[in-house]
């Protein structure tokens, strides 16, 4: 390896990790000062809250990825302005361009390492934070998830425990299910089969239901049952897929497909994961240009402004068209790839005598 590629490599990587470790201070104590509001009035530990700060942390840090190796260019640059190493290159015949060709070639590798293992890491932590204090929270006492056996849920109403399996959804109907109550302490108080349930409120109408009393049953034409599920609570089940891992998010999409569910959230998800290398790619391209563009400004905290003033309207941007996608008010693809062709376009439009800077 040539040594202006290590010296390169060497302030990216000193860069990233000083940017990298600054921002996770930052959202530790922010997410600490959020749990500490949250057990404000429950009897744990310091430690305890800590703890789900860290384990909480990473997942907010991925999302601001884009931020952060913004910054870890553009602090490169810095350094190689105030040093005057850029001028010591050009003279030795060492253009612009390679030097932001190898910024690229290392952001889009730090790109491919986040989603492969920083991603799955911290979703693996989410997963723990979530569960961990779910045992906290008021609706702790319920639970939907879906499996390969289809739709489970659990409930309590009334002193009663009721678990649901339901094998898909239809419209407004939950369809072959099986209904077991319990008591307090999980004797069974009677079971419900159905092949419809109307779940368009939470006071559900099981359709046809037969329902069994130890060795006896009974058949009814309609019942009701009051719960703490309708249509719209079970669709959106499982919204915080920022919990699951790779291979978690596609079991999840086929035991969405198997049980009728909508996999649009998933799909969206998993396309911008996938995407993620080429927006962190595309994200330190544009903080190089600026970068050669303002040289001549002195305040470094100027020139990190301006970067980040240009960056925020992109990641709007992207949410923004992210909830089209999810809304389905345009596509999938065009969600995801419209704020990549418009960072595209910006960096084709003004990477021009790049050279002459």
């Amino acid at each position: 390896m040539k040594v202006y590629i290590k010296f390169i490599c060497s302030i990216f990587f000193k860069s990233l990790i000083f940017v990298f470790s600054t921002v996770l201070s930052l959202v530790f104590i922010l997410n600490l000062l959020t749990e500490l509001e949250f057990f404000k009035n429950e009897n744990v530990s310091i430690g305890f809250t800590l703890f789900l700060s860290l384990l909480n942390s990473p997942a907010l840090i991925f999302e601001m990825f884009p931020f952060i190796l913004l910054i870890t260019i553009q602090l490169l640059f810095i350094k190689l302005f105030e040093n005057k190493e850029l001028d010591i290159f050009k003279y030795t015949g060492l253009k612009n361009t390679k030097i932001l060709v190898i910024t690229s070639v290392l952001s889009f590798i730090t790109g491919l390492f986040i989603v492969s293992i920083f991603y799955n890491l911290s979703s693996n932590f989410k997963n723990l934070y979530l569960e961990l204090k779910s045992n906290y929270a008021d609706d702790g006492k319920y639970l939907a998830v879906v499996t390969n056996n289809g739709l489970w849920i659990k409930d309590k109403v009334n002193s009663k425990i009721i678990i649901t399996n339901s094998s898909s959804v239809n419209e407004k109907f939950l369809v072959n299910n099986f209904i077991t109550e319990f008591d307090q302490n999980f004797n069974i108080i009677r079971n419900i089969k159905s092949d419809k349930i109307d779940i368009s409120n939470k006071n559900w109408e099981i359709l046809n239901a037969r329902i069994y009393n130890q060795n006896n049953y009974v058949e009814k034409k309609s019942i009701k049952l009051e719960t703490n599920f309708d249509l719209k609570t079970i669709q959106t089940l499982y919204s915080n897929l920022s919990a699951l891992n790779l291979f978690e998010l596609y079991k999840l999409r086929i035991n969405y497909q198997n049980l009728n569910y909508s996999i649009i959230d998933i799909d969206l998800h998993l396309l911008k994961l996938a995407t993620t290398p080429l927006y962190l790619l595309l994200i330190s391209i544009f903080a190089a240009i600026i970068m050669f563009r303002i040289k001549q400004i002195k305040s470094s905290t100027f020139k990190i402004s301006i970067g980040l003033f240009f960056s925020v309207i992109i990641y709007y941007l992207n949410n923004f068209t992210f909830v089209l996608g999810s809304t389905e008010k345009i596509s999938i693809s065009q969600s995801i790839f419209f704020p990549i062709f418009i960072l595209t376009v910006i960096n084709l439009s003004i990477i021009t005598k790049i050279n002459e800077k």
